[in-house]
């Protein structure tokens, strides 16, 4: 190994963390505490501002990625302030009775809402065991009686004077069902149809004229009739009504003085004594004897008709309300109308409302999906409407209005909650950026980081959370090599080496799988052994693709070469996202330069696989070419770039650092070692940048290298500045150890091309020229040619 190839090798401690064993062994000796949360200080504050300032707009945008702890900080803070509120009032919806198609509303203390059910439906009860049988009483029936008798007198009067002036013209007057007929006297007898056909046609037709003149003044007589009926109706009308009124009295009497402090329940009960007295009038029978089948009918009536509807009951809670809504539609949020079906039509009334998140929530603290919510734009308006006026109103016209239905406005009901809403960091800026009434009502934002900082208190704090869920799986002890795999997960997870992965969700699922594999082996200890078989298994599960992607290259289908040099090759390295895995690859990157004036031409943009950052990496070599060499000359070429047997979409700049050794190996026909593979983005200046997806690259490779043999030689190049992103795998840090395998940080185009090429690069001397062999020098020479050979000479 030459002496630039030892200065830029990392040294097998700088591939990973180097954990502090001090430090684990205090934290394995803190005992398991459930409640404890890791990390998160600038979001815990901005939390803990927003739930304490009880205004109007200061609701709150939780940002952050998944499995960040999002949730469980929200829920642990909000239920600490939740129980330190008073619980909120309920709210009930009555039957208006002035008109029903806009229920009222009513506000009742925490646990009112059952007890004024109960107790208005015992009432109804009650009713139901009065009636009929308070029409039973003596005092009812005599008075009854008394008003038929009124109505028999005056009837029988009217027909005993009718009779004597039939009698005073020799005709008697028969009543029999309540048909009145009359008939002649002959000889002091009354005289049937077949006597009277007998009679001769002169007397017939006398007693024609005197039937018809009795019969109008029976007529006359009975011309009062129908209005006596109705006086009789109407009495005893008003007598059901009294007697119903006298037995209702004492009922409400009670339930008015229980509700005294109550203006609005008291107001109800008093409004509703008519309906309900009009209710028995009309539905229950005024005998004793009814049909039985009838009552279950009549009370259902009474409960829908006046029984409240409470929205939501509070009387088991104590403090206020948290509701997480998952699925935030309109009716899930803001209530809906229930209807029945009855002869083909729909019908509601106001005990069919049914509450909402908001309702739920009402008083207390409402926690919603952002992404989920913001999707739909008319219910992200209804929401901002409702914080603004302080209410919430349940819309039934825009869903109903086109049936036949019956159609019920609610009245509003006010609203005081705390909306939290969840979502993404690049959702939130959208909205900022589109909606300027976001930062009117959400103006507390409650920023999640990707990372914790690697100090005791943070791995104390893990530590016992780790603890605590082994509990849960039956697993009594955890190990310092345990925790010290654990650790360098979430460290891989941060792809850092000084930082912690925020996404502890995924190190308890890690946890949890390695214990599984403790209870296999019966161990009572969970080891790094059982950790890396728990990282092994899912590797497997999920490695079908990436060991096809090897399985191509070892069987040439895809091209790459891990030994020996070529011109105008390299292995760049890249990583395929699948799903949740992301795996690292090899593919090789070409380049050929020819006499022309079109310049460098990125093969995958023309054919619009190279997405935008890719092709910026791209055009960024022409401007590196140019100030390296053609300062003297204009920089004239023709080259083509392409990443070899790639058949999708291209995005990042990573692979422009390999782009431009093999254009310049192209360019001077030197040729490269395709032990090594590259990574990493250029600027204009030379100057190598990070990438992202480091550890998987190298591991992409070496997995490659590995399975053809290990020689010593290969290896991969990488931007020095991602040395503190390595956390790469134990069988890559011992292959390093052992001399089998290489990584090599780079600052400079320069440094990868004197590795690449195992030549001198080349410094610009005082006068701007390169040493005429090095890699540099033959690469100005060849441009300058190849100006030359398309612009002409200087002289011609």
């Amino acid at each position: 190994m030459t002496q630039l190839n030892l200065s830029l090798a990392l040294h097998p401690t700088q591939l990973c963390p180097q954990l502090d064993p001090q430090l684990i062994a205090a934290a394995l000796q803190q005992p398991a505490l459930p409640s404890a949360f890791i990390g998160q200080d600038r979001a815990r504050s901005a939390l803990e501002f927003a739930i304490g300032m009880d205004m109007p707009g200061y609701n709150l945008y939780v940002m952050g990625e998944q499995a960040l702890g999002r949730s469980t900080l929200v829920h642990d803070i909000l239920q600490q302030a939740a129980s330190e509120k008073a619980t909120p009032d309920e709210w009930c919806y009555l039957n208006n009775f002035d008109d029903e198609r806009v229920p009222s509303t009513c506000r009742l203390l925490a646990g009112e809402g059952r007890k004024l059910v109960k107790k208005l439906e015992a009432l109804i009860d009650e009713l139901m065991d009065t009636f009929p049988a308070a029409f039973d009483n003596p005092g009812y029936q005599r008075k009854k009686k008394a008003i038929h008798r009124t109505f028999d007198k005056r009837y029988e009067e009217a027909i005993d004077r009718v009779e004597s002036k039939a009698l005073e013209k020799q005709v008697v007057l028969y009543e029999e069902n309540g048909a009145v007929s009359f008939s002649p006297i002959i000889d002091g007898k009354s005289l049937d149809d077949q006597e009277f056909s007998k009679l001769t046609e002169e007397q017939r037709q006398y007693f024609y004229g005197l039937v018809s003149e009795l019969e109008t003044i029976l007529n006359e007589e009975l011309l009062e009739l129908p209005r006596w009926k109705r006086e009789l109706s109407e009495s005893l009308r008003g007598l059901c009504k009294d007697t119903i009124e006298q037995a209702i009295k004492p009922m409400l009497k009670q339930l008015e003085h229980d509700y005294n402090a109550e203006l609005g329940v008291l107001k109800y009960l008093r409004d509703m004594r008519t309906p309900l007295i009009k209710a028995v009038l009309e539905l229950l029978p005024d005998e004793s004897d009814g049909e039985k089948n009838e009552e279950p009918i009549s009370r259902e009536f009474f409960i829908e008709e006046f029984v409240p509807n409470v929205l939501v009951h509070y009387e088991s809670m104590s403090g206020a309300p948290i509701v997480f809504e998952a699925n935030p539609s309109y009716g899930n949020l803001f209530g809906r109308v229930e209807y029945n079906s009855s002869s083909g039509s729909l019908y509601t009334n106001y005990r069919m409302i049914r509450p909402g998140a908001l309702h739920r929530a009402n008083g207390g603290y409402l926690i919603l999906d952002a992404d989920r919510l913001l999707s739909q734009p008319a219910l992200w308006d209804a929401l901002k409407l409702a914080l603004k006026a302080g209410e919430v109103v349940i819309d039934t016209l825009s869903e109903h209005a086109v049936t036949n239905s019956t159609i019920i406005t609610p009245k509003a009901i006010p609203l005081n909650v705390k909306v939290v809403l969840l979502g993404s960091r690049d959702l939130y800026y959208l909205v900022q950026d589109l909606d300027d009434e976001f930062n009117e009502l959400f103006r507390v934002l409650a920023d999640f980081e990707h990372y914790l900082p690697y100090q005791a208190e943070t791995v104390s704090d893990m530590t016992q959370q780790i603890q605590v869920q082994m509990r849960q799986m039956h697993i009594a002890q955890l190990s310092a090599c345990g925790l010290q795999q654990l650790l360098l997960f979430s460290f891989r997870q941060a792809e850092h080496q000084s930082k912690l992965s925020a996404r502890f969700a995924d190190v308890l699922e890690l946890v949890r799988e390695a214990c599984y594999f403790a209870q296999q082996q019966q161990a009572e200890e969970l080891t790094a052994e059982h950790v890396k078989q728990a990282l092994a298994g899912k590797q497997y599960r999920t490695g079908r693709i990436s060991e096809a992607f090897l399985e191509d290259i070892q069987e040439g289908q895809i091209l790459i070469d891990t030994d020996g040099a070529a011109v105008g090759k390299i292995n760049g390295l890249t990583v395929l996202e699948i799903g949740d895995t992301a795996f690292g690859t090899p593919a090789r990157i070409s380049a050929t330069v020819f006499a022309g004036s079109s310049g460098v031409v990125d093969i995958e943009r023309e054919v619009e696989l190279g997405k935008a950052i890719h092709s910026k990496g791209v055009l960024l070599l022409t401007g590196y070419l140019g100030s390296k060499y053609a300062r003297d000359f204009p920089l004239t070429l023709s080259a083509n770039i392409a990443m070899e047997q790639s058949y999708g979409h291209i995005d990042g700049d990573s692979a422009s650092l390999a782009e431009v050794c093999a254009l310049i190996s192209a360019i001077t026909e030197v040729p490269i070692l395709q032990s090594l593979a590259v990574t990493g983005s250029i600027n204009q200046y030379g100057q190598v940048q990070a990438i992202g997806g480091v550890n998987e690259k190298i591991e992409g490779f070496f997995r490659l290298c590995q399975s053809r043999g290990l020689t010593g030689q290969q290896g991969v190049i990488i931007p020095a500045s991602n040395q503190i992103n390595l956390v790469l795998r134990h069988e890559v840090v011992e292959a390093v150890a052992a001399g089998q395998f290489h990584i090599y940080a780079v600052r400079t185009v320069d440094e990868a091309l004197e590795l690449l090429t195992a030549q001198l690069a080349g410094e610009r001397n005082a006068r701007g020229q390169y040493p005429k062999k090095s890699v540099n020098g033959k690469a100005r020479a060849r441009l300058a040619l190849l100006a030359e050979l398309v612009n002409g000479s200087a002289e011609e």
